[in-house]
């Protein structure tokens, strides 16, 4: 697991900043403001100018400081994956950064905000009821310091659709500032319900966007208790459907735990009938963290034994031409029919294998842990052998 956050050697009164990773001392010096040099081993004497100076510890301490140059902050080794084009988040007086972005990988994704109008029974990223305002302006700040040729990034939360028109404004930075990345949002759905939302969402006309709506249930109650809000079920139905009326792509996601799994085969003809028109269906994986770890004992149900109900549901699906996926799963816990379907999809800073994985012969095909399984995972993991009577491994491609 990468870490993502760490404390400085020191303190000092500044305000935060956002600062782009470059570890050339020649940079144009319009950009160094902006920017923060990675001091290297090679490094002796220091150029000016830059918004910081970060060193992996350990380091030698014979560096000649030249006139204007800032201090040097000293990082953990566990930050030493830092590099070109990453963005860091400093803030001085708390003595700490995070990472906000990494360049170079395919997982990078925006958390907006931490308040959320439901209380999920599995929710991974429990929500807050704070003004949390600054997580977006910090991103405001970062996208303009993006690669231009990221792929995806991601938009999550708490619930991104209740920043409004904040919202609005950053997927309009996206476009202008990242107009070949695809922008993937999670939202539940229920503020979408208002059809004017959905219409300023379709008037931005950004060229890749897809928004992944969680649906738990055919019925209506049942979704509501999942996601512990009343009327949930009505409004993220609408939400969907106005998402559709304007235009705009649609994923569902589906987690799969012991309240949800028993409607799965039905939940599946209900899309299939209802909603056709949805790009993709995710069925996934429980992460143990947040209100997860709380509920765990009601939630967890060992994905070897709901086998017969996925397997039903991406029978349906698929039968009915839609495009189904299976995220955060291990490939010897699942049928083998169900091989194809299978991504690699937990994100490369938080994925991680078992020991017993360690001699598996399909391992780099298969979508792993998420660092939180030692809490609980499947009874039936087991190294998988590539001799006879296992078939030949179908291709995955990483979403």
């Amino acid at each position: 697991m990468l870490q993502l956050h760490a404390r400085f050697d020191s303190k000092w009164d500044s305000e935060p900043v956002v600062l782009r990773v470059t570890t050339d001392p020649h940079r144009d010096r319009n950009l160094r403001p902006v920017e923060a040099f990675l001091v290297g081993p090679e490094s002796i004497e220091l150029p000016s100018e830059f918004g910081s100076c970060l060193a992996i510890a350990p380091q030698p301490a014979d560096w000649r400081f030249a006139n204007g140059t800032p201090q040097i902050h000293i990082l953990p080794e566990s930050l030493a994956y830092l590099t070109d084009g990453d963005i860091v988040y400093l803030q001085p007086r708390s003595g700490e950064l995070w990472v906000l972005y990494r360049r170079s990988s395919p997982s990078n994704s925006m958390l907006l905000t931490e308040r959320c109008n439901s209380r999920c029974l599995m929710c991974s990223q429990p929500p807050k009821d704070s003004d949390d305002f600054h997580l977006i302006e910090t991103y405001f700040r970062a996208i303009p310091l993006m690669d231009p040729a990221t792929p995806e990034l991601g938009i999550t939360g708490g619930e991104p659709t209740l920043l409004g028109p904040h919202l609005l404004d950053l997927i309009r930075e996206c476009k202008t500032h990242l107009p070949h990345t695809a922008l993937h949002m999670l939202s539940n759905g229920r503020l979408l319900s208002y059809l004017s939302l959905c219409q300023e969402l379709a008037e931005i006309d950004h060229p890749d966007l897809m928004i992944g709506i969680p649906l738990y249930s055919d019925i209506a109650s049942k979704h509501d208790f999942v996601v512990q809000a009343q009327g949930a079920f009505d409004e993220t139905m609408r939400g969907i459907m106005n998402l559709e009326r304007c235009g705009l792509r649609v994923e569902l996601r589906v987690v799969l735990h012991r309240a949800t799994v028993d409607r799965l085969p039905s939940l599946a003809r209900f899309i299939a009938r209802n909603l056709p028109f949805v790009e993709h269906i995710a069925l996934m994986g429980l992460e143990m963290m947040g209100y997860v770890r709380i509920n765990l004992e009601s939630l967890w149900i060992d994905p070897f034994d709901y086998q017969p109900s996925l397997l039903a549901a991406v029978r349906t699906l698929t039968q009915h031409r839609m495009n189904v996926s299976i995220y955060n799963h291990q490939l010897c816990t699942l049928d083998e029919e169900l091989w194809p379907y299978a991504r690699k999809s937990i994100s490369d800073w938080k994925n991680e294998y078992l020991e017993v994985c360690d001699h598996c012969a399909i391992r780099d095909a298969c979508g792993g842990f998420f660092s939180s399984a030692k809490l609980r995972h499947s009874a039936h993991i087991h190294p998988v052998s590539a001799s006879p009577p296992w078939p030949e491994l179908p291709v995955i491609t990483e979403i």
